[in-house]
């Protein structure tokens, strides 16, 4: 093969060469594209949805008591979905459907190609007519059982709708979808429906468990007594104890504790503080009291720290200021004047009121403490007291909870018990019912009457369609290349023959043009006949 060969140019040079056969391989498929949306049967596709919640294992009978072991609910298995999907499926529910809606005059399909070609004549020429004439005379004579002519329309239809259902559990779910194709909408709505109906209402007087009424009317009349008196027992223990929680009141009380404590710890520890200053204040007073006339000031500034921050007594502060200079004057001029003397007295005096002044001040800020220590202790009392209280809330709440829990042990119990008796007597007293709706398996999506048609779609058909026609042209134009051995330019002349061409004469004949007007029927097929 010669790599300097252009494809392109041979391709679009066959391809012109050949355009007349191109055009009519292309044509026929396109009027084929056209023509099969209008000669194909409509069908709709009418769909829905199951969905099996549990599957229901009923045990127990009449005589036995209804507990939760009696009717069990477990998850559905991958069998178990496809029992259900089968019991969809079942020749006998789609016959039953069918002869359903026949009898109200909603079922009636029109026969497909085949069975007005092939299959009606076959049978109401050969085979009806054969038993009647020749087969029943036959048996007749030897004296067996006549076969009678059957109608076997209700068959047919049978194994149709079984051909069109499609019955499938979705991958990893408990859902079944149905989809069912059908020419006439309406009717293909109404024949899902109908089987839905159908098999739920199969489904229910399956797992149902008939006992009589009046053992269900007992049970409930009992189970209602005995939840009565639980009930009445549990409330009257909450309103002896005053609580409608006593849990979430536990868990109040405690908090209240554990902050009572905490503020009880802080005060205890104010206490002890406060009373040892209390008494070196004391000893101090004491000592000030008995102290010489010329020693300095009390050994306590009085100040209080609070949040960390520093309050001084200003009073104390001022007092002790005044007398520190009253002391230090005197004990200036000492040096100066005489004991005796005016001044020296004066000052004496002075010192001394001052003295006790500020002894006096002491004095009441020791007794101000004394009075704090009383009241912290009366606090701490009563904390004392009120966490005595709490505990005691707390162990009663406590003694009414394990009451209460052991009630509600009983209630659930007899709850569950209850629920499982509602269940089963609504299934039992809806069994011969169309209601369904205490069943485990439900419609998730009822079928509703399609729009449009799903099969034939004109939008995939005719583009597809014409697409075909154009590479199948191409094809066979490639095909009839290929075992077409003539020479159709010089360079094969050469590459075939090994003799150089020295001339080449062009074909001077000019194709005619289309003497019609465009996009008129004329031109068309004089542009198919060049």
């Amino acid at each position: 093969m010669n790599p300097k060969e252009n494809y392109l140019h041979e391709f679009f040079r066959i391809f012109f060469a050949n355009k007349q056969l191109v055009k009519r391989v292309f044509l026929i498929f396109a009027v084929i594209a056209l023509l099969l949306p209008l000669v194909l049967k409509q069908s709709f596709d009418i769909t829905a949805q199951v969905i099996v919640q549990s599957k229901k294992l009923s045990q127990g009978d009449a005589t036995t008591s209804l507990t939760q072991e009696n009717a069990t609910f477990v998850p559905p298995t991958l069998s178990d979905m496809e029992t259900e999907a089968n019991i969809l499926r079942s020749p006998a529910l789609i016959r039953q459907t069918i002869s359903q809606l026949r009898d109200k005059g909603e079922y009636n399909p029109a026969p497909g190609l085949f069975a007005r070609v092939v299959t009606d004549p076959l049978r109401n020429l050969l085979i009806n007519p054969l038993r009647e004439y020749v087969i029943n005379p036959a048996r007749q004579l030897f004296g067996l059982e006549v076969d009678p002519v059957r109608d076997t329309t209700l068959d047919g239809l049978t194994e149709e709708a079984i051909d069109k259902l499609k019955v499938e559990t979705l991958p990893g779910s408990n859902v079944i979808s149905i989809i069912y194709s059908f020419g006439d909408p309406k009717q293909g709505t109404d024949f899902v429906a109908q089987l839905l109906q159908n098999y739920l209402q199969n489904r229910q007087e399956l797992q149902s468990i008939d006992l009589p009424q009046t053992f269900y009317e007992t049970k409930k009349l009992q189970y209602q007594t005995r939840l009565d008196g639980l009930e009445g027992t549990r409330l009257g223990l909450l309103e002896r104890v005053g609580s409608s929680d006593p849990k979430e009141e536990i868990t109040f009380r405690l908090n209240a504790i554990n902050t009572e404590e905490q503020a009880l710890n802080l005060y205890r520890d104010r206490l002890l503080e406060n009373q040892r200053w209390l008494d070196y204040l004391k000893a101090n007073l004491g000592n000030a009291s008995n102290a010489r006339f010329s020693d300095y000031t009390f050994p306590y500034t009085f100040t209080t720290t609070v949040d960390k921050v520093a309050f001084e007594d200003r009073e104390i502060k001022q007092l002790g200021e005044q007398l520190t200079n009253l002391v230090t004057r005197y004990n200036n001029d000492l040096a100066v004047f005489q004991p005796g003397s005016e001044p020296m007295l004066l000052t004496r005096e002075q010192i001394t009121r001052g003295r006790q002044q500020f002894l006096k001040v002491v004095g009441n800020r020791i007794q101000e403490r004394t009075n704090d220590l009383a009241v912290i202790g009366l606090v701490i009392d009563q904390k004392i007291a009120r966490i005595a209280e709490y505990k005691e809330r707390i162990h009663q709440l406590q003694e009414t909870q394990s009451k209460l829990r052991q009630m509600d042990t009983e209630i659930n119990a007899l709850h569950t018990a209850f629920s499982t008796y509602a269940q089963r007597f609504a299934e039992s007293s809806t069994a011969r019912l169309l209601d369904n709706d205490l069943s485990n398996a439900r419609v998730l999506s009822p079928p509703f009457e399609p729009t449009e048609a799903a099969f034939p779609k004109p939008l995939l058909i005719i583009p597809f369609g014409l697409l075909s026609g154009l590479l199948l042209a191409i094809a066979l134009v490639y095909v009839r290349e290929f075992f077409d051995h003539h020479f159709k330019h010089p360079a094969q002349i050469s590459r075939e023959l090994g003799l150089p061409v020295l001339l080449v004469i062009n074909d001077q004949k000019a194709l005619p043009n289309n003497p019609h007007p465009n996009w008129t029927v004329p031109s068309f097929l004089h542009w198919m006949r060049n």
